[in-house]
């Protein structure tokens, strides 16, 4: 077990904002050539094949803690349904527009987090997620009914990770981050071989040697993947969930820049104000959690 440190998962939390949409914008690039299974196999298999030998090299076990089992089990269900959701969104959305759809979760996460696990939801966190969510509709101004159906795969994304992130706040003191990606990456390996053996011929199971580029952007997807979601693990060992919720807005200006870069999707004024109001989110949140810490260990210190 360990106690809550606010500012430390927050910082956590702000490696996974940069890393996941660079992880996304991976496969957004490889989604015209390679299988969406292909991606995702290679995704957590990367995860597994760099996680597994750390954690036997520090003596631990693969078998997870007691009591567990199912909850982590259940937990990797749900990162394999998300992250093929946001795969699949990305064949038909831009980075930034996918991103934006999908960030009616920190919402959902906030909810969760207040009716399930019972965390102190105050009028601070619940207005920089308000204030955040401004800053979203102004960065990409999703527009359901100009793209149609796919818009639906990002809220899906929304409930699925929402979902996610609740059990792995359930979990994350009784298991460190390595261990439990390591756990879940040979989880998603065993779920997913037998899928790929048992139906060759659907679409988007219908793998083939990619090419050599390929081959070197399929690994920086999945070491960007592992990396995040480590951080992202570790940073809800460390805080709770509604006060994280705000910090993801994050991953919206960090995915229109990487969407700028790579994919020359250049954001208008309107989207350069929704930045600036999403960041302001962020780093309100991030300067009153470090002073309410501050404050905390102040009074600790007094009391002794």
């Amino acid at each position: 077990m360990s106690q809550d440190r606010p500012f430390l998962g927050i910082l956590l939390m702000l490696g996974f904002c940069v890393l996941a949409p660079l992880g996304d914008a991976m496969a957004k690039v490889l989604g015209g050539t390679v299988a969406l299974m292909g991606l995702i196999c290679v995704r957590f298999g990367v995860q597994a094949i760099l996680l597994t030998p750390l954690v036997l090299l520090r003596g631990q076990s693969l078998r997870p803690p007691t009591g567990t089992f199912p909850k982590i089990l259940l937990r990797t269900c749900l990162h394999i349904a998300g992250v093929a959701l946001m795969f699949s969104s990305l064949r038909y959305l831009p980075l930034a527009d996918a991103l934006a759809i999908a960030f009616v979760m920190p919402f959902i996460m906030l909810i969760l987090g207040h009716f399930v696990l019972h965390e102190v939801v105050g009028p601070h966190r619940i207005w920089a997620c308000a204030f955040g969510f401004v800053g979203t509709l102004l960065v990409i101004q999703p527009n359901f009914a100009a793209v149609g159906w796919p818009a639906l795969l990002p809220l899906g994304v929304a409930v699925v990770f929402a979902l996610f992130m609740l059990v792995t706040r359930q979990i994350a003191k009784s298991i460190d981050a390595v261990h439990l990606q390591a756990i879940s990456g040979l989880q998603a390996l065993v779920i997913l071989i037998p899928l790929l053996i048992a139906f060759p011929n659907v679409p988007g199971f219908d793998l083939s040697w990619p090419a050599q580029t390929d081959v070197i952007l399929l690994l920086i997807l999945g070491v960007l993947g592992t990396i995040a979601h480590l951080m992202m693990t570790g940073s809800l060992r460390y805080a709770p969930a509604s006060t994280l919720a705000p910090m993801q807005y994050l991953e919206i200006p960090f995915g229109t820049a990487i969407g700028w870069l790579i994919f020359k999707d250049l954001p208008n004024g309107l989207a350069a104000l929704g930045i600036c109001i999403t960041i302001s989110a962020g780093l309100y949140i991030i300067l009153r959690e470090q002073r309410l810490s501050q404050l905390e260990a102040s009074q600790s210190e007094a009391s002794q």
